[in-house]
């Protein structure tokens, strides 16, 4: 079962609930019995066995918007008409 992160906006105390993701959206009271709380957004890591992290991408592999291969931004096209 998923474990959910909330925080009291009465107290400000974090607390964890264990809850089926059914229940995910539903309403979570403090420990300390305040019922003002939000969910937290929590990251979470996962390791693998194997080696410890994926090779870095060669720069001709990496094309992202507006960059050339080089590495070099792209200039915007004049238009022809003015």
């Amino acid at each position: 079962m998923p474990r959910y992160e909330y925080r009291c906006r009465t107290c400000g105390d974090t607390f964890e609930l264990s809850r089926p993701m059914a229940e995910s959206a539903a309403p979570a009271d403090c420990p300390a019995g305040h019922d003002d709380t939000v969910k937290l957004l929590s990251t979470v890591s996962v390791a693998t066995g194997g080696s410890a992290s994926a090779p870095a991408p060669s720069p001709t592999q990496v094309t992202g918007a507006g960059l050339f291969a080089s590495g070099r931004v792209r200039r915007p096209r004049r238009s022809a008409c003015r």
